[in-house]
């Protein structure tokens, strides 16, 4: 599914990525580990077109994503939640989730989309019109995951998924994770 070959990545001068390669193959989960610095982020943001390879392939079912912008590879079938959860803090949850789906045409699948994330996450339906900022920091990470997944992604790519969060919610957020596996 996604394939990464010899990535190498700058950020100025620094050589932040040197020869990363990966495969992350159809239905499998794939954890990308290291120590902080040793780059992770820089390779999920490659992958998703927000910083640009010097070097490297990066294909996701055989078809390149490089010099693709960020909503194309969305359309693709690829969405990040990224690191700090990063939600809308004035929007509602429920808007918050609809930008999520921004790049969709299809508005059955959106409304079966959101009815899954709400099964997933029954705190988000809870509070479907508070405003993001409102909620708890497991709260938010839960939105940040479920927005992600209203993009309708083959693959979704998580960023420190349980960053800041107390152990009870890092257990029911993983517990959603095992159940999209499913």
């Amino acid at each position: 599914m996604l394939e990464i070959q010899n990535l190498h990545v700058f950020y100025g001068g620094i050589h932040a990525l040197q020869g990363i390669s990966l495969s992350v193959p159809d239905g499998k989960v794939v954890t990308l580990l290291g120590a902080n610095g040793a780059g992770k982020t820089t390779t999920l943001r490659a992958v998703m077109g927000l910083v640009r390879p010097k070097e490297g392939q990066i294909t996701l079912d055989g078809k390149s994503l490089l010099g693709k912008k960020p909503y194309e590879i969305v359309r693709m079938g690829l969405s990040m939640a990224p690191e700090g959860r990063r939600i809308f803090p004035d929007l509602t949850v429920m808007e918050n989730l609809l930008l999520g789906a921004y790049a969709r045409t299809d508005t059955a699948g959106i409304q079966k989309d959101l009815e899954f994330v709400f099964s997933l996450f029954p705190r988000l339906k809870e509070r479907q019109n508070q405003r993001g900022g409102t909620l708890s920091g497991g709260e938010q990470q839960m939105l940040a995951v479920a927005r992600a997944l209203m993009a309708g992604p083959k693959l979704l790519l998580l960023d420190e998924p349980s960053l800041g969060l107390a152990p009870v919610l890092i257990t029911e957020v993983y517990r959603a994770f095992q159940r999209l596996r499913e």
